[in-house]
């Protein structure tokens, strides 16, 4: 039985807010893309490769992709994904029985999965890697502005699709006929159950994850090295590096009180030259420290007039290019604040928001907590907030 894998990489991966599509990305030392063909041509199971991609970045791919395995054939997409998956699947051989299709944003898929869903679409037609929900799953309606639960649905019913989905040549050639026919669709599973085709359902992995967000990355990139640490593969020195901030200001009359760019409303606010921000502060430090560039008094001296009343958002923004000029990104931050008032939990949310905006981080990588001092110190007796951070950074 021929196989042919169409991988589909035409998108622009713009939730992931790079100047370089996401499948063009290095994960490892490869690109996305790389490990994505490399997958399924080192599993033995396939026979001929087509790649769908930008026809702008086309011309590069041809290169990336070239080397002795099976033949790879290199193609434009289109402006939808079925599109894209249509013009993949018309450079397909006419000898190819089975036909997978695969997103190239899954780069970690296993030979098992492509094996089980080989196996099963000569078998019975089309089948799909999927995943059994584990949480309980619920149905949302919108009442009055606000999301509410509308039924629970039974979660051994529920099933999480990837990718790669497999179809007996004829059976794909239906699903995209009915595509082209102007029927919308998130996959060509989807398409084959709209004309009448079974699809049946294989184990897939939960390490077959999606490239879809910076942290997904992240964890991808991690999983990675931690592979390649397992089997003696020789890493970059120093890939991550951690900081350590601190901060403290006096509580005074007459002062706003700013933490984490979000001014709370209260009766007094912190002493100091600039707006007195202790959490940003404390971020700084960290991220100053984590890269070893100094601290925040050696970079912006309280004894400069020129940073009076400074925005210390601006000052974690300049200390955040540092870090990069380092050759370094920053992968997460968490942040204790301490005092007995005002209570910080309900600003917390707001916090995270502002530092991700100035860190240009996904507010799930930043993390604030709120804690007490138990009434010991200035900070018990509430006449001052303390702020500890910690800070990971990572080679770019």
């Amino acid at each position: 039985m021929r196989v042919a894998a169409v991988i589909v990489a035409a998108g622009r991966g713009e939730r992931l807010g790079g100047a370089v599509p996401k499948q063009l990305l290095d994960l490892g030392g490869r690109t996305v893309l790389q490990r994505s063909v490399d997958a399924f041509i080192s599993s033995g199971l396939v026979d001929e490769v087509v790649v769908v991609l930008p026809a702008d970045v086309l011309a590069g791919a041809s290169v990336e992709l070239d080397h002795g395995g099976a033949p790879i054939t290199v193609v434009a997409g289109g402006a939808r994904r079925q599109d894209s998956v249509a013009r993949g699947f018309e450079a397909v051989s006419g000898e190819a029985e089975v036909v997978l299709v695969h997103d190239a944003a899954r780069p970690l898929v296993t030979r098992d999965v492509i094996a089980r869903t080989v196996a099963a679409a000569g078998a019975h037609g089309a089948a799909v890697a999927a995943i059994g929900a584990r949480d309980t799953v619920k149905r949302a309606e919108t009442r009055d502005g606000r999301p509410v639960v509308k039924v629970t649905l039974p979660r051994d019913e529920i099933h999480l699709a990837q990718t790669p989905q497999g179809f007996r040549r004829e059976v794909l050639a239906e699903a995209i006929a009915l595509g082209a026919s102007g029927v919308e669709a998130t996959d060509e599973a989807m398409l084959a159950e709209m004309a009448g085709r079974p699809v049946c359902l294989v184990e897939g992995d939960v390490g077959n994850m999606k490239i879809t967000t910076e942290a997904d990355l992240r964890l991808a990139r991690a999983i990675v090295e931690g592979e390649q640490a397992g089997r003696g593969v020789a890493m970059p020195p120093r890939t991550a590096r951690i900081g350590i901030g601190y901060d403290l200001h006096r509580l005074v009359e007459g002062r706003p009180l700013i933490l984490g760019g979000v001014r709370i409303p209260y009766e007094r606010g912190l002493a100091g030259h600039s707006d007195a921000d202790a959490v940003c502060h404390a971020v700084t430090d960290a991220l100053l420290g984590a890269c070893a560039l100094g601290d925040i008094g050696q970079l912006f001296p309280d004894t400069d007039p020129s940073w009076k009343d400074a925005d210390s958002l601006a000052l974690l923004q300049s200390a955040v290019a540092r870090v990069g000029e380092a050759g370094y990104e920053v992968v997460n931050i968490d942040v204790v604040v301490v005092t007995e008032r005002p209570k910080i939990g309900p600003h917390v949310a707001a916090m995270r928001e502002t530092l991700g905006r100035a860190l240009g981080l996904d507010d799930g990588a930043i993390s604030v907590k709120a804690k007490t001092n138990e009434g010991v110190d200035a900070t018990g007796r509430g006449e001052a907030v303390a702020v500890h951070a910690v800070a990971l950074v990572g080679r770019r």
